[in-house]
């Protein structure tokens, strides 16, 4: 994924109502942009680390900013959780994903039943497959990547529903898309949700693939760049 333009560097102030930050750019002006990430975005809102924002030219827009980077604890971290289907979407038409290269045909936001929609459904060789996408933002070492960074009974949802996709014949894949730079593993943060990892472990028994990957990332594009290593359970 691309960006459409350069971004804008700044520093954090704070975010507040979930959707908003306030930032000092780097020629001192203040502004406040929109938040593309309703997570906790733990350990990353510490005042004063870097930012990068996109600037949106769509006149019916309120804030003229969003949200796109923040560099914490020396690594840069794109947390608009929109972009995590974009950067997958390109990595699965460009065969980025080794466990999912040559697929007939790639269709996003399929919906299973009435409740549940999944992020991508792909048929490889006449196998339907179901992918869900989770953006991975949290990091407590420096090399481990980890979700959730809160608790998500949605995200338990989506686990369960995957399991029932395939008893109906599908092939069930949830990929974790870390936006986090220097990545070298991932684990499930059960400390934060014990359920989703009782969940995640149900599930891997039932037989859904769960892969890890790292993207790549600077203020001019983002894409998945690596598979990383999945060390608990």
């Amino acid at each position: 994924m691309e960006f459409t333009k350069s971004l804008i560097k700044g520093k954090l102030i704070k975010r507040y109502k979930r959707f908003f930050v306030d930032v000092r750019l780097n020629n001192k002006e203040i502004v406040t942009a929109h938040c593309p990430n309703t997570g906790s975005m733990k350990g990353l809102l510490d005042k004063g680390n870097d930012v990068y924002l996109i600037k949106n030219d769509d006149p019916k827009r309120k804030l003229k900013y969003s949200l796109e980077i923040i560099k914490a604890k020396k690594n840069l971290v794109g947390v608009n959780t929109h972009s995590a289907n974009k950067i997958t979407n390109h990595a699965l038409r460009n065969n980025l994903i080794k466990e999912l290269k040559n697929n007939d045909d790639i269709k996003a936001e399929v919906f299973f039943n009435k409740e549940t929609r999944f992020d991508f459904l792909i048929e490889n060789n006449k196998q339907k497959s179901f992918i869900e996408v989770k953006n991975v933002t949290l990091f407590r070492d420096e090399k481990t990547a980890e979700f959730p960074d809160a608790i998500t009974s949605r995200g338990s949802k989506h686990l369960i529903t995957l399991i029932d996709a395939i008893k109906k014949g599908y092939k069930a894949y949830l990929i974790f898309l870390v936006q986090i730079q220097n990545m070298e593993y991932f684990k499930i943060a059960k400390d934060i949700d014990i359920e989703y990892y009782k969940n995640y472990l149900k599930a891997k028994k039932s037989g859904v693939n769960f892969l890890a990957y790292r993207c790549k990332i600077n203020s001019k594009k983002i894409f998945i760049d690596k598979k990383i290593k999945i060390i608990n359970g």
